[in-house]
């Protein structure tokens, strides 16, 4: 069977490279694909982003299973374009696709059916929204209300910090926001403490499977300093999911979320990513949602599933996850990201990447921001790479992944140093 995996990052590589092993899998096409799915026989990329062209594709090619990565295909509304034309899909419908695409939504969503958030208001009006910080103070949390690849949340410290933000986001769009329909809005709230996991599950619009837990760090530099990123490294599990937390986490916040949406008549399909900020007592509050797997957590959480994820992904897009028990490598994975030059604001591309380690049992090299040209591989993006590694215990996952980073090469490349540092602290 042929399956489409839609996207161009690490995440789409690293879904690619987990199907592929699948028996009934005879090709994995990616679209549009990056250097590193173009240089792996594995794969073959597909020079198409358009939604309909997609369609055609699929249709032509008799692709028997479409997986969707990234959240712009969503609210672009390709699960409902495939399902409109018959072809089988992974995703999450337009309409579904709002709990990521709309912040503003997603806040009076989990407002109307009391799943556990921050407090907030949302504004369109910057003279309002520079008010209404005034008032609360700092910290404070700014969202853009629209997609911005991770980059659309500035937890602000201090005040003159949410100033900027706003601003920003409001009247600059320095974080390349592609706002909704009404133009741009921001959504104010509460600065939350704790530690924040991802909870992702697996839903076919009734039944849920939970994913392995897992953990990434947003900020561009050690110790959690610097701006906010699209993650600079992930592992799985996350210690701080304790049994009691996956509980709460599963009762008051993925179910009620999945029951609600059936309610409100838009049934989720497609990964349901839960952002959780679990705070000292072990509650469990939802910071944001996500219509898809996140990236970087993705790699390692591939790197750990020992089932077969095209029929797992079968069952899903058939309504039967409840015939579905996940298996999963005891160990741990960690995942590194290697970013260019100048991100996450201003990326430089176009540097050669060498010194890339081969694929082993225990680490491998997930491809993001890469382009191959005359027979080089350079720097096509922010993330670039992120080197993934097993280990029986977070410190030696650590240690294989940092130990197969040594040796990549490309002018300007910026890494944390100490990606699983809250794990191993615990």
């Amino acid at each position: 069977m042929k399956v489409l995996v839609l996207g161009n990052g690490g995440r789409e590589h690293a879904l690619a490279w987990k199907l592929s092993q699948s028996e009934r899998v005879s090709q994995v096409y990616v679209a549009p694909g990056n250097g590193g799915t173009a240089q792996d026989p594995r794969f073959k990329n597909v020079a198409l982003s358009d939604v309909k062209a997609l369609a055609d594709f699929a249709q032509a090619e008799k692709i028997a299973l479409t997986v969707v990565g990234p959240e712009a295909y969503l609210a672009a509304g390709v699960v409902d374009e495939f399902r409109s034309r018959g072809l089988r899909i992974f995703g999450a419908t337009k309409a579904a696709a709002q709990l990521e695409s709309s912040k503003a939504f997603a806040k009076d969503f989990m407002k109307r059916h009391g799943i556990p958030t921050a407090a907030y208001e949302t504004f369109s009006d910057p003279a309002a929204a520079h008010a209404y910080v005034d008032a609360q103070g700092a910290p404070i949390v700014i969202k853009a209300d629209g997609l911005a690849a991770g980059k659309g949340v500035v937890v602000a410290m201090s005040l003159p910090e949410a100033h900027e933000a706003i601003d920003w986001i409001l009247e600059d769009n320095k974080l390349g926001v592609v706002h909704n329909e009404g133009g741009a809005r921001v959504v104010i709230e509460q600065f939350l403490q704790g530690e924040e996991a991802s909870f992702i599950v697996l839903c076919d619009g009734r039944n849920v499977v939970p994913l392995a837990t897992s953990q990434d760090h947003k900020r561009l530099l050690d110790k959690d300093e610097g701006p906010n990123t699209g993650g600079m490294g992930a592992y799985s599990p996350a210690p701080v999911v304790t049994p009691n937390v996956h509980a709460k986490a599963m009762h008051e916040i993925i179910m009620p979320t999945i029951q609600g949406m059936a309610r409100d008549g838009i049934p989720f399909t497609g990964f349901l990513y839960a952002g959780l900020m679990i705070d000292a007592q072990g509650q469990p509050r939802t910071v944001e949602f996500n219509t898809r797997m996140g990236d970087p957590e993705t790699q390692p959480i591939m790197m750990r599933l020992k089932s077969d994820l095209f029929e797992v992904l079968m069952h899903a897009t058939d309504g039967t996850l409840d015939q579905v028990e996940l298996q999963w490598d005891r160990r741990v994975a960690l995942g590194v990201v290697m970013a260019a030059e100048g991100y996450p604001l201003n990326p430089r591309k176009g540097d050669v990447i060498s010194g890339l380690p081969a694929e082993s049992e225990d680490a491998i090299v997930f491809q993001a921001g890469t382009v191959e040209k005359d027979g080089q591989l350079l720097t096509n993006g922010g993330r670039v790479l992120c080197v993934t590694a097993l280990g029986e215990s977070v410190r030696t996952a650590q240690q294989r992944a940092y130990q197969a980073l040594h040796g990549i090469q490309f002018a300007g490349k910026q890494f944390r140093q100490d990606i699983g540092y809250r794990a191993i602290k615990r």
